[in-house]
């Protein structure tokens, strides 16, 4: 393997490929979603109601995301392109700046929706350039495991923003799931929308 990858079963045979999504399909997907998301919550025609769910929903999906980012997509890239550990901190830096601004929402109508929208495309392009490099380096078998261990690691995930919590393992893999238990208690209590189905209109 050319890229080192947190504790997985071992790889039957040479040649095998795993079943599941590759990590690059699922968080290219997931950047579009975000992107789209990032203008329809900045757009002044946007209904009140709307507007507010697309806020919540925004705020989980990206709280998700960055978990899982930081548990599997970073390591990978810091462990397989060393030439990259840089560009890694740097977003890993913005991204505790990005949960320090979406914790400091007062609401739907805060002013400061703009910058945290502006954030959100800045992060996609950042780490759209991480994911390329990693992309060149790793098999697709490396790739679809990480995808799978990211798809976990984003079920589990927090669905609200905690910027003071550990961003690099193994502690983020321990702490994280457990303050996600909590944000998901909160949600099913205040009927909060947390999925982009819960949308009158889920970007595709």
């Amino acid at each position: 393997m050319t890229v080192p990858l947190p504790p997985l079963p071992p790889v039957p045979e040479e040649g095998y490929r795993p079943g599941g999504r590759s990590l690059v399909d699922i968080v290219e997907r997931e950047h579009r979603q975000l992107r789209e998301l990032s203008y329809r919550v900045t757009d002044p025609g946007i209904a009140p109601e709307r507007l507010r769910e697309a806020v919540e929903v925004l705020i989980a999906a990206l709280s998700r995301h960055l978990s899982a980012e930081e548990q599997y997509l970073f390591p990978a890239a810091r462990a397989a392109l060393p030439e990259w550990a840089d560009q890694v901190n740097r977003e890993i830096g913005a991204d505790a700046g990005l949960l320090t601004a979406l914790k400091a929402l007062s609401g739907p109508a805060d002013p400061a929706l703009a910058e945290v929208a502006d954030r959100v495309r800045r992060h996609v392009d950042g780490t759209a350039a991480v994911l390329a490099a990693l992309r060149g380096v790793a098999t697709e078998a490396e790739l679809i495991r990480l995808g799978n261990r990211w798809e976990i690691a984003e079920e589990a995930a927090p669905t609200r923003p905690h910027p003071g919590t550990p961003a690099t393992p193994p502690w983020n893999r321990i702490v994280e799931p457990a303050v996600g238990v909590v944000d998901k208690v909160r949600d099913a209590v205040t009927g909060r929308p947390t999925y982009l189905s819960d949308l009158e209109q889920p970007p595709a």
